[in-house]
C-alpha cells in the first residue's frame, strides 16, 4: 500500500482546524501552521487581566451541522454538549423594539407561533414577514439575479419595523455588511438554514469556554494524537513548489510536503499564493476582495450585571447586540458588546468608544456598577465585504495538491464559523 502523502496545513483557524481533523481521522499525516501562539484565527482565544476573552463576538444556530459535528468529534469523552454551548430557543429581542420567540414546536409552527405573538410588531408587519417568507420558500430561497437585501425587501414592499428592527440587524449580524451593499442571495441562504429549516436550526448556540477551548484546541489534541503536528507560533513566509512538491519557508527553516492546504485569512493568503505561477488567477481574485471592521468592546463592571436576555440588540448606539457573559459562561460582570460593519468607528479612541456603549448601556437598563476595565478588540479585516455577485476563489486551485480553505472561498454562506468549518472538510476532501 503506498504511504499516504503528506500534507501542509497553513492556519490553524477553524478552517485549518477542521481540515486537519479530516484528514487526521483518515490516517493523513498533517502538520499544521499557525503564526499566531493561540489556535482559533479570527475566532480565538485572548486574554485580558487573566479573564479568557475572544477577539471576536461569535454565536453559533443549530444549522451549524459541520460545525457541531467536528466539536463533538474531538470533544473529551464523557463531555456533554450542555458542557460547551449554551443552547436556548430562537429569542430575538431589540431592547424597547422587538421580540420574537419561537417555542419548541415542530417546524413551522414554531415561526408561526413566534410571529403571531410577536412584540413591537403590528398586524401588518406580522402579514408582510409572512408573505415574504412564503414566496422566498416557495423560490427555494433562490434569486435568478443578485442585488442588494435592502433592494430586496424594497421590491417585496417589506415595513419599515422591519427592515430596521428584524432584517438589517440579522443582515449585519450574519453578513458583516450593511444591507444597502449586502448581498440577497446569502442573505437569503442564512434565512433559508436557519428560519426556513427545521425547528432546532434556529436554536442559538453561545460557547461557555472561549473559542480556542470550543474546538481548535481539541482539534489540535486529536491531531497529535494520530500522529499529526500542530506547530502555533510558526509563520509560513511563503510557498513554492518544486519538483512535485511544495517547499515552505518557515521562520528560516525550509520543510517540504506533498500538498497543502492554505487555510489563512484572505489578505494574508496573497504572499503564499505569488510564488506560484499557476495560483495567478487565483491570487487576482483573492485581490479583489474588500473587507469590512468588526469591533468587540469588552466591559467589565465591578459588580454583577444582568441583561434581559443572554444576547439582546440596541437600538441608538454604535454596539448593535450584547452579550451577558455572566448569564453564557459565569464571568460575573462581563458584558461583550459587538459593532459589526463598524467603519464608522475605524480611529476612534478605545476609552470613548468603551464609554459610549457604557451609556447606551445604562440608557437601556439602568445604571451600572462601576466600570473596572475595558477592552476594545479592532479586528480591521474581519470579513471580506459581502456584496452581490461577488467572485469568490474556489476551493480547487489550478495547481494540483494546492487547495484553499477559509470562510472567503466560494460557497453558499457569508463569513461565518460554520463556512470556515466546511470549506476546511471540503477542502480536506479534495485532498
Amino acid at each position: 500500500m503506498a504511504a499516504a502523502p503528506s500534507v501542509a496545513i497553513i492556519g490553524g483557524g477553524y478552517a485549518g482546524m477542521a481540515a486537519a481533523v479530516e484528514l487526521a481521522a483518515r490516517n493523513v499525516p498533517v502538520t499544521v501552521f499557525e503564526a499566531a501562539p493561540a489556535l482559533g484565527g479570527r475566532a480565538r482565544r485572548v486574554t485580558v487581566h487573566d479573564t479568557a476573552l475572544d477577539n471576536g463576538l461569535h454565536i453559533l444556530i443549530g444549522a451549524y451541522r459541520e460545525t457541531l459535528r467536528l466539536i463533538a468529534k474531538v470533544a473529551p469523552p464523557r463531555t456533554r454538549p450542555d458542557d460547551l454551548l449554551l443552547r436556548l430557543p430562537l429569542d430575538l429581542q431589540v431592547q424597547g423594539k422587538l421580540r420574537l420567540r419561537a417555542p419548541k414546536l415542530p417546524a413551522p409552527l414554531h415561526l408561526a407561533w413566534a410571529l403571531l405573538t410577536a412584540q413591537g410588531l403590528s398586524g401588518v408587519d406580522k402579514r408582510a414577514l409572512a408573505a415574504f417568507m412564503r414566496v422566498m420558500k416557495a423560490r427555494r430561497w433562490r434569486l435568478r439575479n443578485d442585488c442588494t437585501v435592502t433592494a430586496l425587501l424594497d421590491a417585496y414592499q417589506q415595513p419599515i419595523v422591519l427592515k430596521e428592527y428584524f432584517y438589517n440587524p440579522l443582515c449585519v449580524a450574519a453578513l458583516n455588511t450593511p444591507a444597502d451593499r449586502a448581498s440577497a442571495r446569502v442573505f437569503l441562504h442564512v434565512l433559508r438554514d436557519s428560519l426556513g429549516g427545521a425547528r432546532a436550526d434556529s436554536d442559538l448556540l453561545f460557547a461557555r469556554c472561549d473559542l480556542t477551548a470550543l474546538f481548535p484546541k481539541p482539534a489540535a489534541e486529536f491531531v497529535r494524537a494520530r500522529g499529526g503536528q500542530v506547530e502555533a507560533g510558526a509563520t509560513v513566509d511563503s510557498v513554492v513548489r518544486e519538483h512535485h512538491q511544495f517547499t515552505l519557508h518557515v521562520q528560516g527553516s525550509k520543510r517540504s510536503f506533498d500538498q497543502v492546504i492554505c487555510a489563512v485569512a484572505p489578505h494574508r493568503a496573497a504572499p503564499l499564493l505569488a510564488g506560484i505561477g499557476e495560483l495567478l488567477p487565483v491570487l487576482r481574485q483573492v485581490e479583489a476582495l474588500r473587507y469590512e471592521p468588526i469591533h468587540s468592546v469588552w466591559l467589565q463592571f465591578e459588580g454583577p450585571v444582568k441583561l434581559p436576555a443572554p444576547m439582546i440588540g440596541l437600538t441608538g448606539s454604535p454596539a448593535q447586540w450584547l452579550f451577558d457573559r455572566e448569564a453564557i459562561c459565569s464571568q460575573r460582570g462581563l458584558i461583550g458588546a459587538v459593532i459589526s460593519a463598524s467603519e464608522d468607528q475605524i480611529g476612534e479612541a478605545q476609552d470613548a468608544l468603551a464609554q459610549r456603549v457604557v451609556a447606551d448601556i445604562a440608557a437601556h437598563f439602568g445604571p451600572m456598577p462601576p466600570l473596572q476595565w475595558h477592552r476594545v478588540i479592532a479586528e480591521k479585516r474581519a470579513t471580506f465585504s459581502c456584496t452581490p455577485e461577488l467572485a469568490r476563489p474556489a476551493a480547487r486551485t489550478p495547481c494540483p495538491g494546492f487547495v484553499l480553505a477559509g470562510d472567503y472561498v466560494a460557497s453558499d454562506y457569508p463569513a461565518t464559523i460554520e463556512g470556515a468549518v466546511r470549506s476546511g472538510v471540503a477542502a480536506a476532501r479534495l485532498l
